[in-house]
Parts: C-alpha cells; sequence; structure tokens
C-alpha cells in the first residue's frame, strides 16, 4: 500500500490551518515537515514553534525530516513539539546508531536519510537497528530547497534497497522526497518504494484529493 506525505515547504504558510485542513481532506496519510538549519544545507525553513502550531491544526501524523547539523541534539524537542515520524541524514555529524536509539527512546518511528550522491553502504550497518515501520528516506533532488527536478538516478538505489530489505526480511518502508508528481510516483513505485513525498504537485492541482489519488495510482487511501 503507497502511502503519501504532503509536504508543507512551498504550502500558503500564511494560513497553515487552511492547509492541514486541505491535507486531512485530500486522503493523504501525514504531513511532512521540512528542518532546515542553514549549516547541514544552504537553506532554513521551519522550527520548534511552528510544527507545534501545526500539531494544534491537524491530528494527522507529522513526518519531520531534519536537515540538519546535529540531529541527536535536538531529537527529543521535536518529539515534545508533536513529530511522530524523525529522519535525520546519514552525512549529519550525529552518530546514527546513538540517534536511532533516541528517536525510538522518544517514542517515534526512525528514519535515515540519504543524499542522491550518498552510498547505500553508508546506510548497512545501521538497516538491522531499525524496527518494523521504521522507514529510509531517500533524497531524489538535493535537499535543501524544494521545486527541483526528479533525480532519475536514484530510482537504482530504490530497487537495491528494496532487493536488500526483502532479501534480509526487513519490515521497512522507503520514503522517497523531491520532484514526485503523476509520472515520476509511477517510477518510484515500480522500483519498491511505498511513502511518497509530494508538495509542489499537489497544492498546485485543481483537485488536490484526485492528485493523491494518481500519486498512490488509483489506490485507495491507507487511512
Amino acid at each position: 500500500m503507497t502511502r503519501i506525505s504532503v509536504s508543507i515547504l512551498n504550502a500558503d504558510l500564511t494560513d497553515l490551518k487552511g492547509v492541514a485542513a486541505t491535507v486531512q481532506r485530500s486522503g493523504a496519510e501525514m504531513l511532512h515537515y521540512d528542518v532546515m538549519d542553514g549549516c547541514f544545507v544552504d537553506n532554513i525553513s521551519f522550527g520548534l514553534p511552528v510544527l507545534q502550531s501545526l500539531r494544534r491544526c491537524t491530528d494527522l501524523p507529522l513526518d519531520v525530516h531534519l536537515m540538519i547539523r546535529d540531529p541527536l541534539r535536538f531529537a527529543e524537542r521535536f518529539a515534545d513539539a508533536g513529530a511522530q515520524l524523525l529522519s535525520f541524514h546519514v552525512e549529519s555529524e550525529s552518530d546514527p546508531a546513538e540517534t536511532v536509539r533516541e528517536i525510538h527512546r522518544c517514542g517515534l518511528r526512525a528514519g535515515i536519510a540519504l543524499s542522491p550522491d550518498t552510498p547505500l553502504e553508508r546506510l548497512c550497518p545501521y538497516l538491522h537497528m531499525l524496527e518494523p515501520e521504521d522507514f529510509v528516506l531517500l533524497m531524489t533532488v538535493e535537499p535543501g530547497f524544494g521545486k527541483q527536478s526528479f533525480l532519475y538516478g536514484v530510482l537504482p538505489k530504490i530497487r537495491a534497497l528494496r532487493s536488500r530489505m526483502t532479501a534480509e526480511c526487513l519490515p521497512l518502508h522507503i520514503e522517497v522526497d523531491g520532484g514526485i508528481n503523476a509520472e515520476t510516483a509511477v517510477l518510484c513505485r515500480e522500483a519498491g518504494a511505498d511513502l511518497l513525498v509530494s508538495g509542489s504537485f499537489l497544492f498546485r492541482a485543481p483537485d488536490v484529493r484526485e492528485a493523491v489519488r494518481q500519486l498512490r495510482g488509483g489506490e485507495e487511501s491507507f487511512r
């Protein structure tokens, strides 16, 4: 079953409550929240206060993606602010094993993110630390900015990761983020991704619910 996480990065942030309501009506399963610190990536986005406000606007799960230098330091604070899924980059300065353990200690689903040029081998030592329903987030654009074009070179990485998960009986999800629209969603699903992050495509669509259905390939909502 394909799940959809709607990124608010390029949504109308003057109406956060309205954005949350639109996503709720769309049938998408969760809201995706990008955190950038201006150090790990060359951009600054949202922090803890906005997440706390968003948490009060919706009961949808909040899928928080930390593109920050030291995610271990902030994991508990984002958990307290309302995150339910929390992903961090293996390329960050935090120890990946310690960070996964801290996210689990906070009672959240853990995700390990990889930038497009990072080989899967960087991830392999930590795969077996992930619990059922945890996930790997493969970036299909360079992290840091929205509205980028999909990087087709990531598709073999999705296939290889899904093959490894299947061979090792790992009940994990593969999330993809960046340039996801009706066409690229098909390629990602076929490669083995089952959690798709989309923002610009959905918020530009005349019918957001129909756009979500297209991303799923016509499947019904997970919730």
